[in-house]
């Protein structure tokens, strides 16, 4: 394959095509295919043409192939680079909230004081579900997996908005995020409540976002419940961390969804599917199961060397990430959030956390981990935070999923306003037995 200049251009908002790549197939005429370049990031050969020459690519897991043209978030793993809109990660943890996040994904700039006050408003007036919805939790087993109830009752608001939503109209897009934003936490908490066997807690309006979800999770009718500032800073952080992650598997799942003309609460009901494995979002559960088999401090040696055997199957879950190959640049925010929580609720003594600490040292000063770029990931961190403040290991992914909603919902949107968007159906490469015959069944 070869590649020339050329000038033509692409609509405006678009990518811009530079130059175009020549396939030589032997015995057949050249094909052109176009190389799109973006805003960022590396240059993209535009195949779908392909089909017209009777060919397809084939690359499992779109390792190679881009799905879409996104404005949202850019990732460079190279460099640990992670942009919303623009802006890096590492800015927006420090020097913004949860909601002022929410508001730059789905609007596409950071809001004035104004702009915020009134998504504030919006959000807060919309935190309660219907009467209805609680009684859909007893249809599941009390030691259910909050992510299996979650699935369920995420997909079940479908049936209380279905007659409201016009994918088409810009405002009822906009009433879609607001519900999904504010009823999302509710329902998570409702989730864990369940699960502990203590009563629903209504939302407060008084609380900040994240204020509120603390309280629904932690708060019970017996006494008052005082969010702890440190705690809801760090909770905070970890929504904003999780916000979005571009065309990762869930979004990707929201996506195809919403490429049928699906209704968005199914969508998002699919991406929380997709979130529950444990090689996406259930990561961070898994680091915490990986602590709790090592189980102390003493014990690490042993699966250290376990884990640089290549013929051991154990590995250290937390560390490294397929997209970054330099260091995850949430990781650098939340280390520090993780001690500031630690330092705050005086954990000084506890074997899972100890085992943390430590796996922490030996990552950041062993050479075999340093030069295989083997370094703490977000998932390792967030993990010992929110074991620190008594959320069960179930509910890690529980809290992915209220923090990713925001990412799910923008890209569903981003995809309706997208006048090329066309229902998902990628190809395959078929290995199966060619046409054959069907025999009589006395013959077979």
């Amino acid at each position: 394959m070869e590649d020339k200049n050329t000038n033509v251009k692409a609509e405006e908002g678009k990518a811009t095509v530079k130059r175009i790549a020549v396939l030589h197939i032997p015995g057949e005429e050249p094909i052109e295919l176009p190389i799109l370049s973006g805003t960022e990031g590396h240059d993209v050969i535009d195949v779908k043409q392909l089909g017209t020459h009777g060919y397809f690519t084939y690359d499992p897991g779109f390792l190679s192939t881009a799905s879409c043209q996104s404005k949202i978030t850019f990732i460079d793993g190279e460099k640990g680079i992670l942009l919303h809109r623009g802006y890096p990660i590492y800015e927006l943890a420090m020097k913004t909230s949860y909601l002022e996040v929410c508001y730059l994904l789905l609007y596409k700039e950071l809001p004035n004081e104004e702009q915020l006050e009134k998504f504030k408003s919006k959000i807060r007036y919309n935190t309660m579900v219907h009467e209805q919805l609680p009684k859909l939790f007893q249809a599941f087993r009390r030691d259910s997996h909050p992510m299996a109830i979650m699935c369920g009752i995420a997909g079940a608001l479908s049936a209380f908005y279905h007659d409201e939503i016009n994918n088409n109209n810009p405002r009822d897009r906009e009433l879609v995020a607001i519900r999904l934003l504010a009823k999302i936490p509710t329902l998570a908490a409702m989730a864990y409540k369940y699960s502990e066997g203590e009563p629903f807690m209504y939302p407060q309006n008084h609380l900040s976002f994240t204020g509120n979800f603390l309280h629904m999770m932690f708060a019970t009718p017996c006494e008052p419940y005082v969010v702890n500032p440190i705690i809801e800073k760090a909770m905070d952080r970890i929504f904003i961390l999780h916000a979005d992650h571009e065309q990762n598997a869930s979004t990707s799942s929201v996506r195809f969804a919403g490429s049928t003309g699906a209704n968005p609460y199914a969508c998002i009901a699919a991406g929380i599917a997709a979130l529950w494995g444990p090689a996406h979002g259930g990561a961070n559960e898994a680091c915490l199961r990986m602590m709790e088999t090592i189980g102390s401090v003493k014990n690490i040696p042993k699966y250290i060397a376990k884990a640089k055997d290549k013929n051991d199957p154990f590995r250290l879950m937390g560390f490294g990430h397929r997209v970054y190959k330099n260091y995850d640049p949430r990781a650098t925010v939340m280390r520090d959030t993780c001690h500031e929580v630690l330092k705050e609720l005086n954990i000084t003594d506890h074997p899972l956390l100890d085992v943390a600490m430590e796996l922490e040292r030996i990552a950041l000063e062993d050479p075999y981990f340093i030069e295989r770029k083997l370094y703490p990931n977000v998932d390792f961190y967030s993990g010992i935070i929110l074991n620190a403040i008594g959320i069960p290991t179930s509910m890690f992914t529980v809290i992915f999923a209220v923090a990713r909603t925001i990412g799910w919902i923008s890209h569903w949107c981003e995809m309706q306003e997208d006048p090329s968007s066309k229902i998902v159906r990628p190809r395959q490469l078929y290995t199966g037995y060619p046409t054959r015959s069907v025999k009589p069944i006395g013959e077979r």
